[in-house]
């Protein structure tokens, strides 16, 4: 029986083409890899047989997606087993014509859907759709032609080191390392994940995997965690068997932190909208759409539930308790948005994306204690932003522009034009507005949080299977 992309897949009763296909899956793309400690690398070939050969090496250090999964379950046991190292790699449009494979077997070919991919992520087209800076102010590593990408992740760092020493020696004169980025995982005071502004990130994601599904809390009134596998994963067109070899399309991008005016902007929402006490706690939220431990702006205060909440939709939430340009509701409208059909709100759950980011940059203030702004760095640290989609047009760019750059979505707001996402949008930033009690008919006029996360490069890859790479 051919993958059923049109369901979750049970991985641990998964028998035939599906079996294969987790052989020769990448991990980190069903489900979230272990990674600690990251490191990033960029390449550039300038001799095909030499980039293929890189390639191949690279792929016999891989595991597959079964084999983490396997490692995952070991690890949940009552010996706690650690698991191996993650290796993942990515190829760009222009890496896989380096590697001279032919046009039609490069996946997304013949796809309507596949221009992002095929342009790449410095083309005019896609910096206009995106409103993304010029390509002449990203950092160095983003404006040369990126061929491939390898991603090294471990929950020790020790492991990622002696990994990346082992890929080091896989390059040769026609292999160039372009550079490399350093990602790390950090935590609040519950240990659980957060980004530089403070907040919880990552909570709500595609489960693809029926074995996570069950284990997720959610009731038919919240959110649906569920997705297929077709969401995320696409036929490797250039592997040896197509119906049981997959891969991913991925999103890099790198997204600078100005840590202290995100706080500023804060204190002066909190300022402007008269909240005093615990409640200033809110102003935050408003502008993310969660508070800083993770619980939604659906409830009034922060609860510090474990596991973070994510079993909730905004059903007659008019934007009294979260404004409809807040971060989580601008990416995830949860069948609020409007840009759908309005009979089939569900339809929205087609642009989701499964996220894998990670932190990057060293601090020298302590990012849980109560600082003033001033305390907080400009620079310097941000989020590398990466993210697995089967169709970029229709998953990252749609969030990006007609969600988060759009200053009228939600386009069934009560409110007027809501602006633009107050945490990732780019663009002009109009005033917003915003209740001044939770769950208040009172709604305050003020200005946007000022831009706050800068745009640094990046580039689309395609994530084939580990049979194409070891086949090259």
């Amino acid at each position: 029986m051919p993958v059923d992309l049109t369901k979750p897949l049970e991985w641990k009763t998964a028998t035939g083409d599906a079996a294969a296909m987790l052989s020769q899956l990448q991990p980190n793309i069903l489900k979230g890899h272990v990674r600690q400690h990251m490191q990033i690398l960029f390449v550039q070939f300038s001799d095909k047989a030499e980039g293929r050969a890189f390639l191949h090496n690279v792929a016999r250090k891989m595991k597959s997606a079964k084999k983490h999964l396997l490692e995952v379950d070991r690890f949940n046991g009552p010996d706690h087993v650690e698991g191996s190292v993650y290796i993942g790699v990515g190829i760009t449009q222009t890496g896989y014509a380096k590697l001279g494979i032919p046009a039609n077997k490069v996946p997304g070919a013949g796809d309507g859907t596949a221009a992002p991919f095929r342009d790449g992520m410095r083309s005019g087209a896609s910096v206009q759709a995106l409103a993304d800076p010029p390509v002449t102010s990203w950092e160095a590593t983003f404006r040369h032609t990126i061929h491939a990408v390898v991603l090294i992740g471990d929950r020790k760092k020790a492991s990622v080191t002696a990994t990346r020493t082992a890929i080091d020696a896989l390059f040769t004169p026609g292999v160039k390392l372009l550079g490399v980025e350093t990602a790390r995982h950090q935590e609040n005071a519950q240990g659980v994940g957060i980004e530089h502004f403070g907040y919880v990130d990552g909570r709500s994601q595609p489960l693809f995997l029926a074995e996570d599904i069950a284990a997720e809390p959610h009731t038919p009134a919240g959110w649906d965690p569920k997705f297929a596998l077709g969401r995320v994963l696409v036929k490797d067109k250039a592997a040896p068997n197509p119906v049981q070899h997959f891969g991913s399309f991925f999103v890099f991008r790198k997204l600078e932190q100005n840590v202290r005016r995100f706080h500023q902007a804060e204190k002066d929402l909190a300022d402007a909208l008269g909240l005093v006490g615990a409640d200033r706690r809110r102003a935050g939220a408003t502008i993310v759409g969660r508070f800083r431990d993770g619980t939604p702006l659906t409830s009034q205060a922060t609860n510090g539930a474990q596991p973070v909440p994510n079993d909730f939709n905004y059903s007659g939430d008019d934007g009294r308790k979260c404004p409809f340009h807040g971060h989580i509701r601008k990416t995830n409208p949860r069948g609020s948005g409007g840009a759908e059909d309005p009979v089939d709100p569900a339809g929205e759950r087609r642009h989701i994306m499964a996220r894998r980011g990670q932190v990057y940059g060293t601090r020298s203030d302590d990012i849980n204690a109560e600082l003033p702004p001033s305390a907080r760095p400009t620079k310097g640290v941000g989020l590398l932003f990466m993210a697995f989609n089967s169709q970029v047009s229709e998953q990252f760019e749609f969030t990006q522009q007609t969600w988060a750059d759009n200053t009228g979505f939600p386009f069934n707001s009560s409110h007027g034009n809501p602006g633009l996402d107050q945490v990732i949008g780019q663009g002009t930033r109009p005033k917003t507005k915003c209740p001044v009690a939770w769950n208040g008919a009172t709604f305050k006029t003020v200005d946007a949080a000022p831009q706050a996360v800068t745009m640094k490069g990046g580039e689309y890859f395609f994530m084939p299977s580990i049979a194409f790479l070891k086949s090259l």
